[in-house]
């Protein structure tokens, strides 16, 4: 292996480029954490294992995500992938598409692997309407799996969340600072429980004039022109490419973001630093989650007991350019 691939290696895993050689070259000395989690990023990073190591299979676990289009899903997919990777274990993606593979059939397909355990991100648990049958079987099998952000109550997995309530508070307030009076918000579907939760929030604050949508940029866009039709200055939307959406619908009203209505965000996605106008949002601790997420099932597959309790974690309001005074 060359120099730059050793380095590669080292870099992903943690650990000295030593530490990297000894593994390829059979050697004593290194921790069979140490040694999964250097073959395991052989796999990720696609490079062949040396002969001797090739029988060797590594743990496998779910990655199952509701898309990619959402900047913030592949953004979560790489944190999560590399701790797996530094604890010894190969993730193995799965992406729900309209009309495709459903979540169930994922999960079916995942256990014919024999995975170790499953994260789920923005899945079907989210949804009170949706259908959780696959989840029960989960939970039967007692298969290790941990679920990040807000599900409905009935499901006893750990859970890791950023706090929605505090978000809409951080951007509530942040408007209201700015002299905002007819205060608008897109969220997510009515049955969404992280939307749920942020329209009680929305409602302690002071209420809001609330549309629900899609999760999408054009959903945002058509949810934000009945907003703009009904006068509100400012939109709070559920996600980034939400708030993308209703740009769109507000200059598409012959108005300016954010001299005629402010708009803020929710993820603090990849590129909001570089839309027109830079994204004002708020900051979901991904880097953070996804690392927790990990730890909560690593300790599941070691046979440790968890809680199937939600860890909540602080937001963090990003103010850039979408937001201004009102006139």
């Amino acid at each position: 292996m060359t120099q730059r691939r050793l380095a590669e290696v080292a870099a992903k895993v943690g650990v000295s480029e030593a530490t990297v050689s000894r593994v390829l070259n059979g050697k004593p000395g290194v921790s069979d954490a140490t040694r999964s989690a250097v073959l395991t990023a052989l796999d990720v990073l696609g490079y062949e294992r040396p002969t001797q190591l090739r029988g060797e299979r590594a743990r496998l676990v779910g990655l199952v995500l509701p898309e990619l289009q959402n900047p913030i899903f592949p953004a979560f997919a790489d944190v999560v992938g590399n701790a797996l990777a530094q604890r010894g274990f190969t993730p193995v993606l799965c992406t729900r598409t309209a009309g495709g593979v459903t979540e169930a059939e994922y999960l079916e397909l995942l256990l014919e692997q024999h995975v170790s355990g499953i994260v789920f991100a923005g899945g079907l648990y989210a949804q009170k309407d949706a259908s959780h049958g696959h989840y029960q079987q989960m939970m039967a099998r007692k298969l290790p799996a941990v679920l990040v952000n807000a599900a409905i109550d009935d499901l006893a997995f750990p859970r890791v969340s950023c706090d929605d309530a505090v978000a809409v508070e951080q951007a509530y307030g942040h408007l209201v600072s700015l002299g905002h009076k007819r205060i608008g918000a897109v969220l997510g579907p009515p049955d969404h429980v992280p939307s749920q939760r942020k329209l009680q929030a929305i409602e302690k604050c002071g209420g809001a004039d609330v549309e629900h949508a899609m999760f999408s940029l054009e959903g945002g866009q058509a949810a934000a022109t009945k907003l703009v039709q009904r006068g509100v200055t400012a939109i709070i939307c559920a996600s980034d490419p939400l708030a993308l959406g209703a740009i769109r619908a507000v200059r598409r009203a012959g108005l300016d973001v954010p001299k005629d209505v402010s708009i803020i965000g929710y993820d603090d996605s990849a590129f909001m630093t570089c839309t027109d106008p830079p994204l004002t949002t708020v900051r979901q601790p991904i880097e953070a989650m996804g690392r927790a997420a990990v730890e909560l099932l690593a300790n599941q597959i070691s046979g440790n007991a968890v809680a199937p309790d939600e860890l909540l974690f602080e937001p963090e309001l990003v103010v850039r350019a979408s937001s201004a005074p009102a006139r």
